[in-house]
């Protein structure tokens, strides 16, 4: 007997039964299996986003759906692409130390950052060019922050416009800055987002234009489409293609990042708007502090997923520095391999204000649109608050370094 044409027949038969009037995730597979003719698991991947049991679940559903250019894009570090396992691979080496006897029945999961509470501490972190995922990109990704009330940043490449992504937030969002190597534009898309509402501005300083992203350039040689309609040549023609730099010259731009950017950049920015300046990508302790002395409001510990150079350091290692840097003077949020709510237990437990997530809820959007970002949120807050009460912390600002085993972080 043919076990798995026995097991296709009998899915065939249960997909003319009244089965099918029963309602949950049994009913979505054989649904699927009807509509596309596969049997939901035989290659490993979920068919929906309720059958996701860890956010990993999405990334191989992901990879289905994404141009195989686009995924590169997106799973790309640089030179062997070392920095971005390492990123998550360093939280295996933190162990927590949980205590008993502690009434967790209502646990408190919000954080506040400037003024403002949120239900969550994880944050979605920019990332560029949304819709080569799913076409309804950073609107989906708004909506789905929207449904689970977690604060959102947008990037200055995405494909959506700030205000359209507020709108589909129904509330402000951070805007993530690159200057360019032309002030004028840079100060132009400043203005720009404060007009739109955002109370903070996320200038990004540890990605340059030449970073060598092999990962990337083998998915391109492998992508066989047509690309040219949607790629333009240069820097200049790419910004053309993002709504951020609509009506502006960009004539003169041919970098995102100024390689003469420094400190007196800074300053520049800070005198420029009203809103709160947070830098993001500071990893050393000396500039936390020259951070502070600038006057800087917030700092995002980041290595930009180990996309940007291959420095083999892991971020979670570089914050207890930077938190020393920054001497409790201001929020210091951490992103780069979070992948489990108690990864995020540690990152807080070491003294980061809240985390930030890229690369799992572009999986989430690129599985399955708006639905697959709420699921890895979902996701990720329910694994946190299992640790959470595990560990016997019922806020977050219960969560310090006594729940780490001493020789675990530095």
């Amino acid at each position: 007997m043919n076990t798995e044409n026995t097991r296709r027949n009998f899915l065939r038969l249960l997909a003319a039964s009244p089965v099918l009037a029963v309602p949950g995730m049994f009913r979505e597979s054989l649904e699927h299996f009807i509509s596309t003719g596969d049997i939901p698991g035989d290659d490993g991947t979920i068919a929906s986003a309720e059958e996701a049991i860890n956010v990993m679940d999405f990334e191989p559903a992901a990879r289905k759906n994404i141009p195989v250019a686009h995924f590169g894009y997106l799973a790309t570090g640089v030179d062997d692409d070392a920095t971005v396992r390492i990123n998550h691979e360093a939280y295996s080496k933190i162990q927590i130390r949980s205590r008993r006897l502690v009434d967790t029945s209502n646990l408190d999961t919000s954080v506040k950052l400037f003024g403002t509470r949120w239900e969550t501490p994880i944050v979605i972190d920019p990332v560029g060019s949304l819709k080569a995922f799913h076409p309804e990109g950073e609107i989906a990704v708004a909506r789905a922050a929207r449904a689970k009330g977690h604060l959102q940043m947008l990037s200055t490449v995405a494909t959506s416009s700030v205000e359209a992504v507020t709108a589909a937030r129904g509330g402000p969002v951070w805007q993530q800055l690159y200057p360019t190597n032309d002030w004028t534009v840079g100060r132009a898309i400043v203005k720009r987002a404060e007009a739109a509402g955002c109370p903070v501005i996320v200038l990004t300083l540890d990605l340059h234009d030449d970073s060598n992203r092999e990962t990337l350039r083998r998915a391109k040689r492998a992508d066989k489409r047509d690309c040219k309609m949607c790629h333009a040549e240069g820097v200049s023609g790419e910004v053309r293609r993002k709504p951020m730099f609509d009506g502006l010259d960009v004539s003169r731009v041919t970098g995102f990042y100024s390689t003469d950017m420094n400190w007196d950049f800074v300053k520049r920015l800070r005198d420029a708007t009203t809103m709160k300046v947070v830098l993001k990508g500071i990893v050393t302790k000396e500039d936390a502090q020259l951070a502070i002395e600038h006057g800087v409001e917030g700092i995002i510990v980041s290595n930009h997923g180990g996309r940007a150079e291959e420095t083999l350091r892991p971020t979670i290692e570089s914050l207890p520095e930077v938190l020393e840097g920054a001497g409790g003077k201001i929020p210091v949020l951490v992103d780069g391999g979070i992948r489990r709510g108690v990864d995020i237990f540690k990152a807080l437990a070491i003294g980061a204000s809240a985390i930030c997530i890229g690369r799992p809820y572009v999986w989430g959007l690129g599985a399955f649109g708006q639905p697959g970002v709420e699921a890895v949120l979902g996701i990720l807050r329910r694994e946190l608050e299992t640790v959470m009460h595990s560990a016997g912390t019922p806020s977050i600002e219960r969560i310090t370094r006594a729940f780490l085993a001493g020789g675990s972080c530095k």
